[in-house]
């Protein structure tokens, strides 16, 4: 296992230093760059053809700062993603992650993990809604997290990071097509943020899970559970995220609560291992119409 730990760190230092027309071929080159396998593989365009147009910057920007926004009053949030030990806890946690499937007996596929931490935008919603941090390890060998460093989220930093890590797992095994349905997703969402507080504890489960409250629970369950075989990522979206986050994505709401699909997904995880003894690690592989069927009496 190699991790490629891209210190954006060093890079926002840099870019602070630069002329503003000099930053953003900085960032892409820098920070974008290690990540155009990831961005090819979601057909992503990593650079749009028109300024302005969509792009991998395009969609960074709904929760981070950009290299045009990027200014002085940044700097102490710069600082803190500096901490040379927060890297390494970072790399330990996806070292620790990952090694426990290698150790477990499996095959990993992807042997290179690529790493960085996007600077959080403290003015957009969408991280407002995630409580100052939020990750992306949808594509298996590329992890990122997007945060806003203070003494609420960077205790979060490891089991955020842990949550990615299970998703590049699962999807080395699970692949992700046209035909992924929102059980799938919400299945996959559940996985994650159980090993996430099996290694890191339950008082660090992310706020897409603890914002949900049991009353809520019960409300979505049955609306959640006659969409399972939804298709289509606009169509599956509002479900998972919730109405906000689907209306900054231009998104039809469906009346849904912040990050419902995850709650869900998590308590019917919770679910699934107590009703089958198996371990996280052996639930992670586990294909979603199998965990459907031992959890009939969750989602039915």
């Amino acid at each position: 296992m190699q991790i490629n730990m891209i210190r954006s760190d060093k890079v926002y230092q840099e870019m602070l230093e630069l002329p503003l027309e000099k930053r953003e071929g900085c960032f892409r080159a820098k920070i974008l760059a290690p990540f155009a396998t990831k961005y090819q593989t979601q057909h992503i365009p990593l650079k749009a053809k028109y300024p302005g147009g969509f792009d991998a910057l395009f969609l960074l920007g709904f929760m981070n700062q950009l290299p045009g926004t990027l200014s002085e009053k940044d700097r102490p949030a710069i600082d803190a993603l500096s901490s040379d030990q927060l890297w390494q806890n970072c790399q330990d946690t996806i070292k620790r992650s990952i090694g426990l499937f290698e150790q477990a007996g499996y095959d990993l596929e992807v042997e290179d993990y690529y790493f960085t931490i996007l600077l959080g935008n403290p003015e957009k919603p969408m991280l407002q809604l995630n409580m100052g941090y939020s990750g992306d390890g949808g594509i298996p060998g590329y992890l990122m997290l997007s945060l806003l460093p203070n003494d609420y989220t960077l205790p979060r930093v490891q089991a955020a990071l842990a949550h990615e890590c299970n998703h590049n797992v699962r999807f080395q095994f699970i692949k992700w097509n046209q035909q992924t349905t929102l059980a799938d997703w919400v299945v996959s969402e559940g996985l994650a943020e159980s090993f996430a507080a099996e290694l890191y504890g339950k008082d660090l489960i992310g706020p897409w899970v603890t914002s949900t409250s049991p009353e809520q629970l019960e409300e979505i369950k049955p609306i959640i559970s006659s969409q399972l075989q939804l298709t289509g990522m606009a169509e599956m979206a509002p479900y998972l995220y919730g109405d906000e986050i689907a209306e900054i994505q231009g998104q039809i709401p469906v009346g849904m609560p912040y990050a419902a699909g995850y709650a869900y997904g998590y308590h019917l995880i919770q679910v699934y291992l107590k009703k089958t003894g198996k371990s996280i690690i052996e639930a992670t592989v586990t294909p979603t119409e199998e965990i459907l069927a031992a959890t009939k009496d969750f989602w039915k």
